[in-house]
């Protein structure tokens, strides 16, 4: 059985003494925040039994951020495990004391995601959303700008010029990473089918273009196909799939760009064997993992949610803080590649 870590491992672990180490455990005396701050970092980062305590200690003098979020989905294992991450994040922030404020769009109407991002206005200090690109979700971020509220898109790029910052992929590179993979793992030239979202997903554009992009460049013998618009459901790309197999027995590879990958594996399952065709989706999910399992999925890109959850309060706080920007950023995170062997 490993040994549990100890107040001397803590101390070792932050670079101070075990005295320095009680007084923050204790609140005995004060400790700089910066030294408190080591201590708690280090005492979570070795697994340290008492770091939540320690954190409970930091939080008692802290500002409170307000941190808005509006997802959509919500019954969706990625946007679960993204609601989890969230929440994860605002527990183990440092520095600021956290409350999340999580909605779900009902749907991925542009009225819905921008009435909630409205209701928002007052609440929050900071809001952040993966919505649509539309005129009317720009008009919200508008607003709450205005009123001093910082907008950050998630995923997904909207209000461009007008939002703090955009946090997610770089689409374009997704889109190119998945032609590659099929590229590469296609054993003979044919043809390639993509499915994206729908026009108001920017970020799914993005990934097309990179597609694309790279077939045009380094392997134009293959043929790709329309683009095939799914609305992210699963039966809508089912049927699609399955009658891109009936009509085009060379097909290659199919990559989904967006949602509905669920509807591409089960088409694969019932009419092709296992790699017969390469397919590529987005996030690991139960559905995508058994896919590369059993090896109807050829890859998974994914999004890191940790570190997007952590950065996005740590960009939040610095602009409640130092006020909305008038440039506006790109936050790229590098994406998890998951293949068959890694899961």
């Amino acid at each position: 059985m490993a040994r549990r870590p100890t107040i001397q491992d803590v101390a070792k672990a932050a670079g101070v003494s075990q005295a320095t180490v009680d007084r923050v455990l204790n609140g005995r005396e004060q400790v700089r925040e910066e030294t408190a701050q080591r201590v708690y970092e280090a005492a979570r980062r070795i697994g340290y039994h008492a770091a939540p305590l320690i954190a409970q200690r930091l939080q008692t003098d802290l500002p409170t951020l307000r941190m808005g979020v509006v997802l959509h989905k919500e019954r969706q294992a990625f946007y679960q495990a993204f609601a989890a991450e969230l929440e994860a994040a605002a527990r183990r922030a440092t520095g600021v004391r956290v409350k999340l404020m999580l909605e779900f769009a009902a749907s991925q109407a542009p009225s819905d995601f921008a009435s909630l991002l409205l209701a928002m206005r007052g609440r929050a200090d900071a809001v952040a959303a993966s919505a649509v690109t539309h005129p009317d979700v720009t008009d919200a971020v508008v607003t709450l700008k205005a009123e001093g509220s910082p907008t950050f898109a998630l995923l997904n790029d909207f209000a461009q010029g007008i939002r703090q910052n955009y946090l997610g992929l770089n689409n374009v590179k997704v889109g190119r990473i998945a032609a590659s993979v099929i590229g590469l793992a296609a054993h003979r030239p044919g043809k390639v089918a993509v499915f994206v979202g729908g026009y108001r997903w920017h970020g799914h554009e993005l990934r097309e273009a990179g597609f694309r992009s790279w077939f045009r460049e380094y392997a134009p013998q293959f043929q790709i196909l329309d683009t095939l618009v799914n609305l992210e459901t699963r039966q809508l790309t089912y049927e699609a799939t399955l009658d891109l197999l009936d009509r085009h027995p060379e097909l290659r590879g199919i990559y989904v760009a967006g949602g509905g990958m669920e509807g591409a594996i089960a088409a694969l399952r019932e009419v092709r064997k296992p790699g017969e065709v390469c397919l590529i989706v987005n996030e690991v999910t139960p559905e995508s993992r058994s896919a590369l399992i059993d090896g109807f999925a050829t890859m998974v890109i994914s999004t890191p949610l940790p570190q997007l959850c952590d950065d996005l309060v740590r960009l939040m706080a610095d602009a409640v803080r130092q006020g909305p920007s008038e440039v506006a950023g790109q936050h790229f995170l590098r994406p998890e590649l998951v293949l068959p062997e890694s899961v």
